[in-house]
């Protein structure tokens, strides 16, 4: 084996499930989850897409968070991400609509990997709807430039629909016109106004940590693995005052001094 796939493989094990989970008790034991102010979301609607191959458990402890600093979170309803993209963004574009209806106006758009990615794409489509966007680890500048090992599992899917096997992503997403579209259409400028924050970190074994860096949005460093984002405190030490500023946006509450 060689010394850089050695590495590849190191760097991979430490994005297991069980090795994020190990980040569990410190976010627990940190003030930015102990201390909740329920009035800070001011009931703003916040929709969450999670990564490839995950499901909305991904997101428990963010749902949990928000909830208790008194945002609305819901589900993207993309399963587990695993379909086509152009499908998968109408999908995101549907909640985005009757989630903003449901709370009174536009909502925020959060994803974490490729769901930031899509997400991204439903903000674009659709900035009426969206009071922010927050992208975790999300590789906006190739979308295809995850680890090898992951781009093996996309094309395998890919090879399953085309034997007819549907909810897939399909051949056309990872090379086709899906792709060429959504590529144009991820790399193109945010719209003016459209607050954005993309979440990166060195240490991420999944995604290089220089596809996160969107000049549309503001991006910031954490030290954290790809698939314990949602689980690293300074994550949300990030999350935490943009949040609250773009809440206080939408329902013109602005702290004064």
């Amino acid at each position: 084996m060689t010394t850089g796939a050695a590495g590849g493989l190191r760097a991979l094990a430490k994005e297991h499930v069980a090795v994020a989970a190990l980040t569990i008790p410190r976010l627990l034991r940190h003030r930015v989850w102990r201390d909740a102010d329920p009035q800070e979301g001011a009931g703003q609607g916040v929709v969450l897409v999670p990564g490839f191959g995950a499901s909305e458990l991904s997101l428990t402890f963010a749902t949990t968070w928000l909830r208790d600093r008194g945002y609305l979170p819901v589900g993207a309803g993309v399963g587990f991400n695993v379909g086509c993209t152009s499908e998968l963004v109408d999908r995101i574009e549907r909640r985005a609509e009757e989630h903003a209806e449901a709370t009174g106006g536009p909502v925020v758009l959060l994803g974490q990997s490729r769901g930031g990615g899509l997400a991204r794409l439903a903000a674009a489509r659709r900035p009426d709807l969206v009071s922010g966007l927050v992208m975790l680890g999300s590789p906006l500048l190739d979308p295809v430039g995850a680890h090898p090992h992951v781009m093996l599992a996309a094309k395998a899917l890919a090879r399953l629909a085309s034997a007819g096997l549907p909810g897939l992503m399909n051949p056309d997403c990872l090379e086709g016109d899906c792709y060429e579209e959504n590529m144009r259409a991820i790399t193109a400028p945010l719209p003016s106004g459209l607050p954005a924050l993309s979440v990166y970190s060195k240490s991420d074994g999944i995604v290089p940590w220089e596809l996160c860096l969107d000049p549309s949005a503001e991006c910031v460093e954490v030290h954290s693995t790809h698939t314990g984002m949602g689980l690293d405190p300074d994550v949300y030490v990030a999350l935490r005052p943009r949040l609250a500023e773009w809440a206080a946006r939408r329902y013109d509450l602005r702290p004064t001094g």
